[in-house]
């Protein structure tokens, strides 16, 4: 499955692109995680008003989501960028 998470920045961010780095690494982690297969970072294009910023996409196996859930990364994201968040969206797909 792929695990998707759609960020939209709040205004305490100003330079969208400084943050992609060191949330690519938490994310890179997960990749220790048995079931999780790969982590893509897609940033958004074209900065407008009603447009989402970041788009997290994890492959994974359905069986890793709860673990990946309760790992140290993904409380570290929540952690470090919680705050930062004006709105997400949480979506699962097939591959």
């Amino acid at each position: 499955m792929k695990h998707h998470i759609i960020v939209k920045w709040n205004e305490k961010v100003t330079d969208k692109k400084a943050l992609l780095p060191d949330i690519q690494k938490i994310f890179d982690g997960t990749l220790e995680i048995p079931g999780i297969h790969a982590v893509s970072l897609v940033p958004n294009i074209i900065d407008r008003p009603n447009r989402y910023d970041l788009m997290i996409v994890i492959s994974m196996d359905e069986e890793a989501l709860p673990v990946y859930d309760k790992c140290s990364y993904h409380h570290q994201w929540k952690d470090n960028y919680g705050a930062l968040i004006e709105s997400k969206a949480i979506f699962d797909s097939e591959d």
